[in-house]
């Protein structure tokens, strides 16, 4: 797996990932899908032990801080929001489907779905315009910059070193959109349009500013191994969005994403299936794979990124 990953990487960027030793390079972690049983809560304490180590400029989190089969109760999300505030270097974190989207499942514990994303963005976003983690920095909110979307606390976005980075809310369980639960709809459609307003104004910003690079973070995959009807309506016009910003940005451009736990780094494609030009999409580990990414940035580098798997060989190996 790491030597297709990594052959992938030298194809696309036609370089090794730079030293970090030029001043304006930097790393951040990336990761997600976890914890997701009592068993893996120290697991996350080492890994989270490990990037502290490290000392990155920032870590992302593009969500699912339960498993789909936890209970989606106040304790248990206060208690994955707790541990995750052990991170040192200022966090990031997007939305996943556990924490919300799947709460009205029997496992999940029968839970209104709107009213546990009000509970969530209250946990998660108690700041509006400031990121979590224990050096927060100051971020652009769409709640506070876009009023007619003014609940979305949790879409970003920010510089750093001529690099521009945002968050979207684009989740698994096909975004949220279910024909058969017609409030599901309601919601999907509210976001969707609030999701697209974003990623335009973040594509608009990046290119008036001649960014070097760009970084979108979610938790959703939206080229699920399992193409259907619902899944096209439900991550089709993101798809879309992506791919018309980066033939207009022409820059390096790279989606962070979770949902299917398994480290893979590819192009990421329109709807078309052609390779949306300089566009790379990253999955993160998650679920039982306890692990995270290193992402190198280097502005000054044709490339931009390069990837290393940050592995906690107490963890076990993935």
């Amino acid at each position: 797996m790491f030597g297709r990953v990594l052959g992938i990487l030298l194809c696309l960027t036609g370089a090794a990932p730079a030293a970090l030793a030029q001043s304006r390079a930097f790393e951040f972690v990336a990761m997600g899908d976890m914890p997701y049983t009592p068993e893996d809560y120290a697991k996350v304490d080492h890994l989270i032990d490990a990037i502290n180590a490290r000392k990155p400029a920032l870590v992302i989190h593009v969500g699912d801080i339960i498993s789909g089969r936890a209970e989606c109760s106040d304790e248990n999300l206060a208690r994955s929001a707790r541990q995750l505030e052990r991170i040192e270097a200022p966090l990031i974190y997007t939305p996943g489907d556990n924490e919300w989207t799947d709460c009205h499942r029997p496992l999940g514990g029968r839970f209104d779905p709107l009213e546990r994303l009000v509970k969530l963005r209250s946990l998660m976003f108690p700041s509006p315009g400031r990121s979590l983690g224990k050096a927060p920095i100051v971020v652009e909110a769409q709640s506070l910059v876009m009023p007619e979307f003014a609940e979305f606390h949790e879409n970003v976005r920010f510089e750093r070193n001529g690099v521009h980075f945002a968050t979207a809310h684009v989740v698994g369980s096909n975004n949220n959109y279910d024909p058969s639960r017609p409030a599901t709809v309601d919601e999907f459609s509210r976001r969707n349009r609030a999701n697209l307003a974003w990623i335009e104004r973040t594509f608009q910003h990046a290119i008036k500013a001649d960014a070097k690079a760009l970084v979108i973070a979610w938790q959703g995959n939206v080229h699920p191994r399992r193409q259907s009807a619902t899944s096209q309506m439900a991550f089709g016009d993101i798809v879309e969005a992506i791919d018309q910003g980066a033939h207009r940005f022409k820059r390096p451009l790279l989606v962070i994403y979770g949902d299917e736990h398994t480290f893979d780094i590819a192009r990421f494609n329109g709807a078309s299936g052609k390779p949306s030009p300089g566009a790379l999409k990253l999955m993160v580990f998650g679920d039982r794979q306890v692990h995270a990414v290193r992402v190198s940035v280097d502005p000054d580098m044709p490339g931009v990124f390069g990837f290393t798997p940050l592995i906690v060989p107490a963890n076990g190996l993935p």
